[in-house]
C-alpha cells in the first residue's frame, strides 16, 4: 500500500469507463447521446492523456447498493421498462433496452473508484459514465437520469467504509434536485450546488438549506444567466473553503457537469473551458487539506460535442496535477 506522503509523487488518476455506456440509446437528436463519450475518448486518446491515466472497468452496482437510495419498486420499474424494449420516464428521460444494465454500471463506476481509493491504490478518479444521475430522486427518474450515481456513492461510503462525513459538490449548470432530496434531512452528507437559476428543474433556492437535523448541510448558490466567469470562480472558491472548513469531510464527490460552459446548447453560464481546471484545483486543494486528497468525480451534463472533451481534459489534468 502506498504511503500517504507518496500520493503526490506516485499516484495516478483513475478513469473508470466501459463501452456499455454507449449502449444506453436515447434516440436521434437527444442531447444526452453516446456521442458525448465517444468524442471524449477519441480526444483523450489523440491527446495522449489516456496513457497517463489508470483506466479501469467498473463493476455493476448490485440491486442492494442501488437500494441504498432508490426503493425496490422503482428499481424494478426501470428494469421492466428496459426488459420490454424501452420507454420514457418523462418527455426527456429515455429508457432503452440496454439502459438498465448501463445504469447499473454507471452507478457501479464510482463504487469501483471508491474501493481502489480506500485501499490506498490511487488518490482520485473520474467516472466517464452515462446515464447521468443527479436529477434522479429516490423514487423518480428525470432530467436524463435513471439512478443517482453520486447519491449511491455517498451512501456506499457510509455503509461500506463507515465514513461519517461525505461532501458532494455539484457544478452542473442544473441544480441536482435528486441529490438534494436524498440528503435534505441528513447531517452526514453535505450537498453544495452552484447552478443557473431560475432554470431546469426549478429547485435550488438559496433559502433551501436542509431540514431537521440536516439544516445547514445543504448550500445552494443560484446564479443568473449573465454571471461572469470571474464572479463564478470567486463564489465557488469561497463556498468550497467555507463549507469544507465547517464540515471537515472525509471524502469529496463531484457531480461534474460541464454544461456551465458558455456555448453549451442546453445549459450555459459563462464558463470557459479552462475554468473547469480552476474548479477542479479548488476541490483538490480542499480534499488535500481535509481528506487525504480523496475525490471521486462523475460525469453529469455537458452537451457541446466538441467542447465537452476539452472540458473533461482540463478536469483530468487538474486531477492529475498536470
Amino acid at each position: 500500500m502506498r504511503e500517504e506522503s507518496d500520493y503526490g509523487l506516485k499516484g495516478m488518476t483513475l478513469l473508470i469507463y466501459d463501452d456499455i455506456f454507449l449502449q444506453h440509446d436515447t434516440g436521434y437528436g437527444h442531447p444526452e447521446s453516446a456521442k458525448r463519450i465517444e468524442n471524449t475518448i477519441t480526444h483523450l486518446r489523440q491527446s495522449n492523456l489516456w496513457k497517463q491515466l489508470r483506466v479501469e472497468k467498473p463493476r455493476a452496482a448490485s440491486v442492494e447498493e442501488i437500494g441504498l437510495v432508490h426503493p425496490q419498486a422503482y428499481i424494478e420499474a426501470i428494469k421492466k421498462i428496459s426488459d420490454t424494449g424501452g420507454g420514457y420516464l418523462d418527455a426527456d428521460t429515455v429508457v432503452s433496452a440496454a439502459s438498465y444494465q448501463a445504469a447499473l454500471y454507471a452507478a457501479g463506476a464510482p463504487l469501483t473508484a471508491i474501493d481502489l481509493i480506500m485501499k490506498g491504490e490511487e488518490k482520485n478518479a473520474f467516472c466517464l459514465v452515462r446515464p447521468p444521475g443527479h436529477h434522479a430522486t429516490p423514487a423518480r427518474g428525470m432530467g436524463f437520469c435513471l439512478f443517482n450515481n453520486i447519491a449511491i456513492a455517498a451512501k456506499y461510503l457510509q455503509s461500506q467504509y463507515r465514513l461519517e462525513k461525505v461532501f458532494v459538490i455539484d457544478w452542473d449548470v442544473h441544480h441536482g434536485n435528486g441529490t438534494q432530496d436524498a440528503f435534505y434531512p441528513d447531517p452526514t452528507v453535505f450537498y453544495c450546488s452552484l447552478h443557473r437559476y431560475p432554470f431546469y428543474p426549478g429547485s435550488g433556492r438559496k433559502e433551501d438549506t436542509g431540514q431537521e437535523k440536516g439544516k445547514g448541510f445543504t448550500v445552494n448558490v443560484p446564479l443568473p444567466a449573465d454571471t461572469l466567469s470571474k464572479s463564478y470562480l470567486e463564489l465557488f472558491a469561497d463556498v468550497m473553503d467555507q463549507s469544507t472548513a465547517h464540515f471537515v469531510p472525509e471524502f469529496i464527490l463531484i457531480s461534474a457537469g460541464f454544461d456551465a460552459y458558455k456555448h453549451d446548447p442546453i445549459g450555459g453560464l459563462n464558463l470557459e473551458i479552462e475554468d473547469f481546471r480552476t474548479l477542479t484545483e479548488i476541490v483538490v486543494k480542499s480534499a488535500e487539506k481535509h481528506c487525504h486528497g480523496r475525490v471521486v468525480s462523475c460525469l453529469e451534463g455537458g452537451y457541446h460535442l466538441s467542447a465537452l472533451p476539452l472540458c473533461i481534459e482540463t478536469h483530468l489534468k487538474a486531477l492529475l496535477r498536470k
